[in-house]
């Protein structure tokens, strides 16, 4: 019992030079926890002794592991651009440089500088987006489930949505267009076949508790085959002539033609604007390679009353998102297309990500790894089954144990036929070096 008679009390710790400048209720909670702990294992003889200075120094690593972050920046090495699972899109230094004045102060958010009086915080963006996508008026919420949900919400509440089957489609975390549907108190009318539908569906489906045409953008998968989908611009036509909202939930946007021969089926917003739509919304940080939001297109009656909606409120964005969209948004406008990573990632050339795959190679020694020939997917829910040439380096040895080593060292590549490959479609210029030396010092060369 003599060991426990010496157990350190819990305000000693305060004393010990190990917690000057600690938050001293912090560090006499986890004292409690660990010295109670060390008490029950001398109580049931699990040990029979024990180092009060080892004890200061597991108090200490227990108090700093919960001022280490959560989020770690990772070296993606897995060749998909809009990694879901590694935050999508990424922010460039020099446009979250420009938005650190707004952030870091007081701002105008909501504050009108002309009339000294309060403002609205999405004038911000809109007079850049209606510039960048020739629209009459946009709105920014939180994402783009938000907006479907918006809108819906508006425009359909307790009346029927006409959508086809081949569109009723699963986003990740299992949300559903059918449930964000209900949730928003429109009412579901599908027609069609899962891999056919026309036009004439949708004419045969109208009635009068219909208020909206809407079409979804198969964005996480496609039929291929006997299939057949009808183009917007028809839907659009048709909800004209009926005096109906048309709809086009795309999921993801991108300003500029994509540089690969991806078929018909994925337009620009550009392309699918001229089709003078009521409403369009997609995301802001996928293929338009931004922030996270849920960007709302179009006519400017139907924008202001989805302003009046009372749930904007609890979907809105805040200034640190306005601000880094407007800095991304400026950008397109100014052409700065390698401000945008997520499409800079994408135009590289296989020619240059063989370059660069050679000079890590070079760098950690000819017979720790080998340079192959590759595809990849956009990811994010993108581009399905749309496959990018790209290049990667192959280390050598036993793919898991691999897999596992790099993983703990922020690194994240992928498993192809039994190789663990590091895919320089998503390996940024900046960490090469970085990477370089982790495997050097994983492989031992």
């Amino acid at each position: 019992m003599n060991a426990l008679k010496t157990l350190p009390k819990v305000d000693k710790c305060l004393t010990h030079t190990l917690f000057e400048g600690c938050n001293a209720t912090l560090v006499m909670k986890i004292a409690r926890i660990k010295i109670e702990a060390l008490r029950q294992a001398l109580l049931n003889k699990e040990i029979e002794s024990f180092d009060e200075e080892a004890l200061m120094h597991e108090i200490k690593k227990a108090y700093d592991a919960l001022f280490e972050p959560s989020l770690k920046p990772l070296i993606n090495a897995t060749g998909v651009i809009l990694h879901t699972n590694m935050g999508r899109s990424l922010i460039s230094k020099t446009l979250l440089d420009r938005a650190s004045d707004v952030i870091c102060n007081y701002s105008n958010l909501e504050y009108n500088l002309e009339l000294g009086s309060r403002g609205e915080r999405y004038e911000h963006v809109s007079t850049h987006l209606k510039e960048l996508l020739g629209v009459e008026d946009v709105l920014v919420v939180n994402n783009n489930a938000s907006a479907v949900f918006l809108i819906l919400n508006t425009f359909a509440k307790n009346q029927e949505v006409v959508v086809s089957r081949g569109e009723l489609v699963e986003i990740g975390g299992s949300f559903r267009i059918p449930e964000v549907m209900k949730q928003s108190g429109a009412i579901l009318n599908e027609v069609g076949a899962t891999n056919k539908t026309k036009i004439t569906d949708y004419e045969s489906a109208i009635n009068e508790n219909t208020a909206m045409l809407m079409k979804v953008h198969q964005s996480n998968f496609s039929i291929e085959g006997f299939s057949e989908a009808v183009a917007y611009e028809d839907l659009k036509q048709l909800a004209t002539q009926n005096n109906l909202l048309d709809y086009y939930d795309l999921g993801s946007g991108y300003v500029p033609k994509l540089p690969y021969n991806l078929g018909n089926r994925e337009h620009s917003l550009s392309e699918i604007l001229t089709c003078n739509p009521s409403l369009i919304s997609f995301s802001g940080d996928k293929l338009f390679g931004s922030v996270q939001a849920g960007i709302i297109a179009g006519c400017a009656d139907l924008i202001a009353k989805l302003k009046k909606n009372q749930l904007l409120r609890m979907l809105r964005v805040d200034k640190i998102t306005l601000s880094l969209l407007e800095e991304s948004i400026k950008a397109y406008l100014a052409e700065e297309y390698e401000q945008i990573p997520t499409l800079w990632l994408l135009f590289r050339s296989v020619e240059e990500l063989a370059q660069r795959a050679l000079h890590v190679k070079e760098s950690v020694g000819e017979n720790a790894c080998e340079i192959v020939e590759s595809e990849t997917y956009m990811g994010g829910g993108t581009l399905p089954n749309r496959r990018f040439p790209t290049i990667a380096l192959h280390v050598k040895g036993k793919a898991m144990v691999l897999e596992r080593k790099f993983r703990e060292n922020y690194v994240i590549g992928r498993i192809e036929n039994d190789h663990f490959l590091l895919d320089f479609r998503t390996i940024l210029p900046n960490v090469e070096e970085k990477l370089s030396e982790i495997i050097k010092r994983i492989v031992g060369n």
